[in-house]
């Protein structure tokens, strides 16, 4: 007798009672932000959105603090360089002598130390923010309340690792830059000195360009999981990319065409707010050189440009949402696409499953066995 239980009346799910008709699966459990199957692009994208307007408070919250952090310090940098080259700068502006290079010289090792500082910091908060939003990711696909002093006690730790992944993939990127670089010196200097090339070599350098741009952004991808492992798995930095190659290798494409629209998401936010305020910027009035006023710096900048204070005030704002937007959105996304991978091949589904149920309370002793 064959087995055919799977194909008879299906109740509710199959049509009319007593017909014939097919039950669809239950859907899957959904815990938090994200259902517990493979993930298709609109869950990755809407994931991304519940996470973010659910849990505003320590994703973003984060993410300013952070940034306002990150600006007192580089204004502290600022002005300490300030202070410490301040004479030479006057001097550099009195025109009433030559500019030296003894004044030139103290003012680019200042200002050069301070864009130095400002650089590393502003890696170190990417990788912090990143971190935090990697942190705010585990709590939203269990279901589970996060706080900001809860995604912080969990950031901190892994920030290093997330800061070593960004420098090396730093440093792997900039493997095919600088071999085309070194390509683009080597065929400029061969031009200063001969004149002219054959078509042959112009040919290869152009073949070279067209593989660089390529390779760094399939490099890029390679390695974009190595984060999210970084802070989900606790792996250490050379672990997280190794991890993410293991991860992204047989989904490259769709790993690359997701993260490309997560990138022209943002960039349509960030057109759809800085368009109208470049319509609305108000016309400068005519300058007026045989005004009284015009020898006044402060007087030619309010004869200039008046009513600027509200679009710049209104230009700042729109520049800070869009990288606070930025900053939360990209890493979210490719983190959903980490999970979803390891979903898909190792059926992290089920550990999700089980640690997103609530704890079951201690079983009573049994009388009868007392």
């Amino acid at each position: 007798m064959s087995d055919t239980s799977g194909w008879g009346p299906s109740g509710p799910y199959g049509g009319p009672p007593g017909g014939w008709g097919w039950a669809p699966p239950p859907p899957p459990p959904k815990p938090g932000v994200i259902p517990l199957a493979p993930l298709g692009v609109d869950t990755v994208f809407g994931g991304a959105f519940a996470t973010m307007r659910r849990y505003a408070k320590p994703l973003f919250g984060f993410a300013v603090l952070v940034n306002l952090a990150l600006v007192a310090l580089m204004a502290g940098a600022a002005a300490v360089a300030y202070a410490a080259v301040s004479d030479h700068l006057h001097a550099l502006y009195d025109t009433t002598r030559d500019p030296r290079w003894a004044d030139f010289r103290p003012v680019l090792l200042a200002f050069g130390a301070a864009w130095l500082f400002a650089l590393v910091g502003l890696t170190a908060a990417s990788a912090l923010v990143q971190a935090s939003c990697s942190a705010t990711l585990h709590d939203a696909v269990l279901g589970r309340r996060a706080t900001l002093g809860q995604i912080w006690r969990r950031t901190w730790p892994r920030t290093p690792s997330v800061l070593g992944v960004t420098l090396l993939l730093g440093l792997i990127l900039m493997i095919p830059l600088l071999l085309f670089a070194a390509v683009f010196v080597s065929f400029f200097l061969a031009l200063v000195l001969r004149g002219d090339l054959p078509y042959g070599v112009s040919s290869l350098f152009f073949l070279l360009l067209l593989l660089a741009v390529p390779l760094a952004v399939w490099l890029w991808v390679l390695f974009s999981f190595a984060p999210a492992a970084a802070v989900l798995e606790a792996a250490r930095p050379v672990q997280a990319l190794r991890r993410s190659v293991r991860l992204v290798r047989g989904a490259w494409w769709r790993t690359f065409g997701i993260t490309l629209l997560g990138g022209l998401t943002t960039l349509i936010l960030s057109l759809a707010i800085r368009l109208p305020l470049t319509f609305a910027m108000p016309t400068p009035q005519p300058y007026d050189p045989s005004s009284p006023a015009a020898s006044d710096a402060a007087d030619i900048w309010a004869q200039s440009l008046p009513h600027m204070g509200v679009y710049l005030a209104l230009s700042v704002l729109g520049s800070l949402v869009t990288q606070l937007f930025t900053m939360v959105f990209l890493p979210l996304i490719s983190t959903l696409l980490y999970i979803d991978q390891r979903i898909r091949r190792e059926g992290l589904a089920d550990i999700l499953l089980h640690a997103s149920a609530p704890p079951q309370p201690p079983a009573a002793p049994d009388s009868a066995h007392e």
